[in-house]
């Protein structure tokens, strides 16, 4: 029964010249500055902006969940009742009952040592005193409504059993199981593949139908924003600088910082952005002997599948049978889902893990066979750029000492005079300050650590870099720099590059061709605009319908071409014959067909598959 003070007929949320402000050693931060918003029910609120903008700090105020050094004023009301620093008691009556939040990651919300279906529990018991068959029964109705697959077995499992996919759908489920009146999704589908972020995008679509909830959705993706939302708040700095509908917000922005951050998103549907550095031509048109030629690589992992005295072992076909070319001057993007082999296949090319089979042939040397010695000689050529700078930068290193490193190892005659010039070179090449370089990674943006591995990565004028997921973590318009900075330096440098990403559209932004991983093996390889314009394997036109496109009345009209289920096991021998199950024995230890790679038109490669209509849905 609804309490007295509330009125049923105000919006959901409204917030009201909120300000939230942090006591730092550095002083006061003014996180939010006076913004309003209000959210109606069964409409979808978008609240767009870069890093730091302020947009969930908002929502955080709301459920009174800001940090101990920040501090809310203003008013924000749930139906016409002030909630903003209300009593405990009292704002416990609304959150987690009436207004839910899911986050980025659902590893940092679920309890890795509680099952899932004990978690589930738990609140329907705080919140509506439901426990036993009927509790479970309510769970069991959630986890189906947001598709999860053998739904009973996952009420049994821990956090740790399921996929990041898995993960975020049981909090979906978790925050919808009281039937709240707004759903608040801080950034739900970042961390997630193309395909499992639609998937997910569906889910809560559907559920705002189905339940009249309202939704806050704060995100830096525009294209998500276009699928999603019914009007959008676009915040810069703690205070919001445009406002309106989608449709308006997209077709016509009228603030420069909205324009930047349609500008700056890669778009499936399109070769480059506007003011996008464009990809440099092959040198000699392509036809150029491959600096790099891999050949039949695989890469396994043993994994113990049962226990006792006398464990078996089975391994993982990380990597299985790939191969593949790469020019002087080119840039192959790879791309794939979680777990389909990408970063392992790169590893394998670096010699960082050990391959089972195969050859790696770089400029005429097998780099498998290569001794220690030689291989660290020439590792001189052969960079990688990480998605995580922090990770392997040393934070009690300053960035100059970081990047200087490699001509420690490769160039020990140079004088300490000598290193220090080639770094202030290197750093004013990835557009960074020269006068940073005694600085130390916590005092720099996500952004300029980025440029600080690319920096490290490039300072021995390498013949070969690979980026593993190097843009992925960034807000769209820093992104949007790193790629023309890195298409900059190829042109500069000569560079070859692997460039590894799930996100479609920055591959076809950055690469000369594309090849497409499904469970360790390539099933499609093209050049970058044959390959969108005109795919053919099942796999790759599922990932490609899955991108939103940043559009409104192009995303929310487009039919979506989507796979059954999530990704299966790679341990299961049955799982890469997904799309050609006229060859599959229904064993999932028998040794299964290798679907053959087709040429169907020059530099066009396609792996032997069903007829699309069999595997595809389309919705």
């Amino acid at each position: 029964m609804r309490s007295k003070q509330t009125d049923p007929g105000a919006p959901i949320l409204a917030a009201e010249k909120l300000h939230v402000r942090f006591a730092t050693p550095d002083g006061e931060v003014n996180a939010v500055r006076g913004v309003s918003l209000h959210i109606n029910a069964g409409e979808c609120l978008a609240v767009v902006g870069e890093s730091g903008s302020g947009k969930s700090q908002t929502f955080l105020a709301a459920m009174g969940l800001l940090a101990s050094n920040g501090r809310a004023e203003g008013s924000i009301r749930y139906r016409g009742k002030e909630i903003l620093n209300a009593p405990l008691h009292k704002l416990n009556q609304v959150r987690g009952r009436k207004m839910t939040m899911i986050f980025q990651d659902p590893l940092t919300s679920l309890t890795p040592h509680m099952r899932v279906g004990d978690q589930m529990r738990e609140v329907l018991h705080k919140h509506l005193k439901l426990e036993g068959e009927a509790a479970d029964r309510r769970c069991l109705d959630w986890l189906e409504r947001v598709r999860i697959p053998e739904a009973r077995r996952r009420l049994k499992q821990y956090p740790h059993e399921l996929s990041g996919g898995m993960r975020q759908r049981v909090m979906i489920a978790m925050s919808m199981l009281c039937e709240p009146d707004l759903l608040i999704a801080d950034e739900p589908t970042t961390a997630l593949d193309v395909t499992v972020q639609a998937q997910v995008l569906d889910i809560m679509d559907d559920l705002k139908r189905e339940t009249g909830a309202a939704i806050a959705l704060i995100t830096h993706d525009m294209g998500v924003v276009a699928r999603m939302a019914d009007r959008v708040q676009v915040m810069k700095d703690g205070v919001y600088v445009e406002g309106g509908d989608a449709e308006q917000i997209f077709g016509a922005p009228k603030d420069p910082y909205t324009r930047m951050l349609l500008d700056a998103m890669p778009r499936i549907d399109r070769p480059d952005r506007p003011g996008h550095v464009a990809l440099p031509p092959l040198p000699g048109g392509g036809r150029d002997k491959p600096l790099l030629v891999a050949r039949d690589v695989r890469v396994h992992f043993p994994v113990t599948v049962s226990g006792g005295l006398f464990p078996k072992r089975r391994p993982l076909r990380a990597v299985d049978g790939v191969d593949f070319d790469l020019r002087p001057g080119e840039t192959l993007g790879v791309v794939g889902e979680s777990g389909c082999g990408k970063s392992t296949l790169a590893r394998a090319v670096l010699r960082l893990v050990p391959a089972a089979a195969g050859s790696v042939s770089w400029i005429g040397r097998d780099l498998l066979k290569l001794g220690a010695e030689k291989m660290r000689a020439a590792r001189r050529d052969l960079q990688i750029v990480f998605q995580d700078p922090l990770a392997s930068l040393n934070p009690r290193m300053t960035i100059g000492a970081s990047i200087a490193e490699p001509l420690l190892t490769f160039d020990k005659g140079l004088s300490r005079a000598e290193r220090q010039e080639r770094v202030r070179e290197m750093l004013r090449k990835v557009e960074l300050d020269p006068n940073m370089i005694n600085r130390y990674p916590h005092e720099l943006s996500g952004g300029q650590n980025q440029r600080v591995g690319i920096a490290r990565a490039m300072i021995m004028k390498p013949k070969l870099v690979i980026c593993d997921e190097a843009v992925s973590a960034l807000d769209v318009s820093v992104q949007a720099q790193i790629i023309d900075l890195l298409i900059n330096l190829q042109k500069d440098m000569g560079l070859s590059m692997i460039f590894i990403s799930h996100d479609l559209s920055v591959v076809r932004e950055i690469s000369h061709r594309v090849m497409v991983l499904y469970l360790g093996r390539v099933v499609e390889t093209a050049d970058r605009d044959a390959i969108y314009e005109d795919a053919r394997h099942p796999y790759t036109r599922a990932l490609i319908s899955a991108v939103p496109i940043p559009d409104p009345k192009i995303e929310k009209s487009r039919k979506r071409v989507k796979l059954d289920g999530d990704l299966p096991s790679p341990m299961d021998s049955r799982a890469q014959l997904r799309f050609l199950k006229s060859k599959l024995v229904d064993d999932e230890s028998a040794e299964q067909y290798r679907p053959k790679l087709i040429e169907v038109s020059p530099g066009h490669w396609v792996a032997e598959h069903d007829p699309a209509e069999e595997v595809l849905v389309t919705a």
